[in-house]
């Protein structure tokens, strides 16, 4: 068994736990009438992705624990995917769309921990990479 850096630790739970929350969320949002309704005005296509990326979160987090090289690039997709996300919403709202401050802060948070993820899961192949090559 691999000795995992508790960064590792850290970072792969917090992508699991991101994405049964986000799953869970998204479920009741989107197929639950009372919660939708309680919801209030919501962007349609930021819940959707949202709740799609739960699924590749939980994903990738499995990865990130195991260590696996294409974690990376999942993570590295997530991160661009939401930041892509959030820069569609600012556009939604430039073009006098519906919002709420909550979406503006909860896309702000979810950009920040994927990127900061993405740079971890990058950093460790990085990392992996060059002590291969030290062995060699």
């Amino acid at each position: 068994m691999k000795d995992r850096s508790v960064v590792t630790w850290i970072l792969s739970l917090v992508a699991i736990g991101f994405g049964l929350m986000t799953v869970r969320a998204g479920f009741a949002t989107i197929f639950v009438p009372e919660t939708r309704t309680a919801a209030g005005d919501i962007v349609l296509f930021v819940l959707w992705i949202n709740f799609i990326l739960g699924f590749a979160y939980i994903v990738a987090g499995v990865g990130i624990f195991q260590e696996k090289a294409w974690a990376k690039n999942l993570s590295l997709a997530i991160a661009g995917i939401t930041l892509l996300t959030y820069a569609a919403f600012g556009v939604n709202i430039a073009m006098g769309g519906i919002w709420k401050m909550k979406t503006v802060k909860v896309m702000a948070i979810r950009s920040l921990v994927w990127v900061g993820i993405a740079y971890h899961a990058v950093s460790a192949s990085k990392t992996e990479n060059q002590t291969k090559i030290k062995k060699a």
